[in-house]
């Protein structure tokens, strides 16, 4: 996950902030076939790297910890979760340490078209501080063909249903994929 990102000013009259976020990578051990169930599952690492292009944008901290991953496809449903740990390794000593837990409960409805609507929630736990971020995002993806190259575009609304104090009450979300 490459994040850019815009972030307003949490105080009147300050600075807003541009740039490209923390990159977050996971890599997943996965059985070739969904369980008897029909469950899929993967577990592995996951990546912080220090990637920020401001300060205020990222954490300037290597981390690493577990990753894992379990969801269910049926009937153009997809349902699961997608949950990790980082703790930070490296980087600079006078930022604070990076202790976080992540968990995405998913919900997704995918049309005969191949248009997507979901909703999920990016919930963080962050240990250093002791406080939680719990955005519910509603979207919906359109999975389009150029030439033979698949490629998806999604637009999504995000209310936060709790943040740490000054953070944001909404924000809206473009990906392509």
């Amino acid at each position: 996950i490459l994040p850019v990102i815009y972030a307003a000013s949490p105080v009147p009259g300050g600075n807003n902030t541009a740039g490209v976020g923390d990159i977050v990578q996971s890599f997943f051990f996965s059985p070739k076939a969904p369980t008897r169930g029909g469950w899929i599952w993967g577990v592995g690492p996951v990546f912080l790297y220090p990637s920020a292009t401001d300060r205020a944008l990222g954490a300037e901290k290597l981390g690493l910890g577990p990753t894992a991953v379990v969801l269910k496809q049926e009937h153009g449903w997809t349902y699961g979760l997608l949950l990790n740990h980082i703790w930070s390794v490296a980087g600079p000593s006078s930022r604070d340490e990076v202790n976080a837990t992540f968990i995405q409960p998913f919900l997704t409805y995918t049309t005969k078209t191949f248009t997507t609507f979901g909703i999920n929630t990016e919930t963080t736990y962050d240990w250093e501080h002791q406080q939680g971020t719990v955005p519910i995002n509603w979207f919906a993806q359109q999975l389009l063909k150029i030439g033979k190259l698949p490629i998806a575009f999604q637009l999504g609304v995000r209310y936060y249903a709790e943040k740490p104090e000054g953070g944001p009450d909404w924000g809206l979300r473009f990906a392509t994929t």
